[in-house]
């Protein structure tokens, strides 16, 4: 058996310039952190050795690869060449479809496990790489590639996303003070809604060329962002959060809604300088930055959503049981 676990995301600024209709003409750029909350994927021989056995939110046993309902499984599966014989089976803290790069995760955990299975090493740009190819080109889903990357490398990172494809990552190392000043200063809120994030991405992708002034100004905030951390002014970085939300909410008309915007001023109201809803919108995990004297107030206003609190996670994806 084969245990890979493979955090998940949160992305503070930049996210829309890591999709190639952005990328492709001038370069993207993200700032993004891994944290503790995480994908778990197993792999291990199974018992029918011409049979495929899955268990995910649901259970498969198929005789052909081509036969496999999951499109991200049976797509790693070819990609691997693992055709028979194998049980593959998920399990995470964190419901999908709720902005934490949750199918990119498990993109990035699946192949490793696979590779592992296979006793072969990849590294974590190889697996980045492959789960893009697998998410974006050959199941087309209206995705970046920030999503991979993080989870693939882990730790607090500035992206650059450039138009030959090439991706840069820099590693921000954080002072210890100062990486847990902010983390005590981030409220995670899971509003109980989820949503199919492939509808606001498809719209998004589409406003691509009609949108680039507000992405453009989304991915100079990512350089303000860095910025503001390497001058210690995490106040500062509350406020951007805040500038890059009211850019993000123009991408796309579901990105935020009624029910959203009202939790967002009760936040601000509460405290906040400034938040998020995470990935596409819509619903989902809403990031706030809020100061901890305040943040009682701030979860008791917002008392219909759950307090998930987390912090930074420095590893990306890695191979933690093997028999």
């Amino acid at each position: 058996m084969i245990i890979s676990k493979t955090p998940f995301r949160i992305s503070f600024c930049g996210g829309g310039t890591d999709l190639k209709e952005y990328y492709s003409k001038t370069q993207g750029s993200v700032v993004s952190t891994a944290i503790d909350k995480y994908m778990y994927v197993t792999t291990k021989d199974y018992f029918d050795t011409n049979k495929i056995f899955l268990k995910y939110s649901r259970t498969e046993l198929v005789s052909k690869v081509d036969k496999v309902k999951h499109p991200i499984i049976r797509e790693a599966l070819k990609m691997t060449g693992v055709l028979r014989g194998i049980e593959i089976t998920s399990m995470a803290g964190i419901p999908s479809a709720t902005g934490l790069g949750s199918s990119s995760a498990f993109a990035v955990g699946l192949l490793n496990a696979l590779y592992a299975y296979l006793d072969e090493h990849k590294s974590p740009e190889q697996l980045a790489k492959e789960a893009c190819r697998i998410e974006i080109d050959i199941l087309k889903q209206p995705i970046g590639k920030q999503d991979q990357y993080i989870a693939a490398y882990g730790g607090f990172r500035h992206i650059a996303f450039n138009p030959d494809e090439t991706v840069n990552l820099e590693l921000m190392v954080l002072p210890k003070s100062l990486k847990e000043e902010l983390e005590s200063n981030l409220i995670l809120l899971y509003t109980g809604i989820t949503r199919k994030a492939s509808e606001i991405l498809f719209e998004q992708k589409k406003n691509t060329s009609t949108k680039k002034l507000f992405l453009d100004k989304m991915k100079d905030l990512s350089f303000e962002l860095k910025d503001s951390l390497i001058k210690k002014d995490i106040t500062r970085f509350g406020e951007l959060l805040n500038k890059n939300w009211e850019y993000k909410k123009k991408l796309a008309s579901k990105i935020t809604n009624p029910v959203i915007d009202r939790y967002y001023d009760i936040a601000i109201k509460s405290g906040a300088l400034g938040g998020k809803v995470l990935g596409a919108g819509g619903g989902g995990f809403m990031l706030f930055y809020c100061e901890p004297r305040k943040q009682n107030a701030l979860i008791k206003n917002l008392s219909p959503l759950r307090h998930v609190p987390f912090r930074f996670e420095s590893q990306g994806t890695r191979i933690v049981y093997r028999d």
